[in-house]
């Protein structure tokens, strides 16, 4: 009897711990590219479209020009590691930029300057992600960033191409940071 509540106890008590491991695991993959600084920067600009795009825009450039200045390294014992990191932080943000277009989407929020100025600026970017060495240590990495890139860039173009034929519609909403319901 003793024997069979020892299981029990055992086995209830991993059915209560693996969970909790589980989510410790996926919250320790989650990938922050910004410092708390821009973090805080990010927080400041609120709800402001404009302003947290630009901000995107300033940070992916940051980003890109660190990718940059890798590439001019000389090769070291840690340069594919800081190669990987550095690419993965930049898909991370490119994704997180994504994700915040996505959202002024939906609300019609005018973002023109802002959506211009990212896609001026983007093929900087392919640039540098082209121009990276090619290793096998960082390959998935640089794949996963050109497809990121490809996704924000599209996504970018189309938003723009969208919101000029919307504002042309509905000039009463131009440079507002979301459409009033009617």
């Amino acid at each position: 009897m003793r024997l069979k509540l020892g299981w029990i106890a055992f086995a209830t008590c991993l059915l209560t711990c693996f969970p909790c491991t589980g989510s410790l695991l996926a919250q320790r993959e989650k990938r922050e590219p910004l410092t708390a600084a821009e973090i805080d920067e990010i927080r400041e600009a609120g709800i402001a479209p404009e302003l947290r795009i630009n901000l995107y825009t300033k940070f992916l450039d940051e980003h890109a020009a660190a990718l940059k200045a890798l590439t001019a390294r000389r090769k070291s014992a840690g340069r594919a590691d800081a190669f990987d990191e550095q690419i993965q932080n930049f898909t991370a943000l490119m994704d997180e930029a994504g994700s915040n277009l996505d959202l002024y989407s939906e609300r019609h929020a005018d973002i023109r300057k802002s959506l211009k100025k990212l896609t001026e600026t983007m093929p900087h970017w392919l640039e540098i992600l082209k121009a990276l060495p090619a290793e096998p240590a960082y390959e998935l990495s640089v794949k996963e960033a050109l497809e990121s890139f490809q996704d924000l860039s599209d996504q970018a173009a189309q938003m723009l191409k969208e919101q000029t034929e919307y504002f042309k519609l509905h000039p009463d909403e131009k440079g507002q940071e979301r459409a009033e319901p009617k």
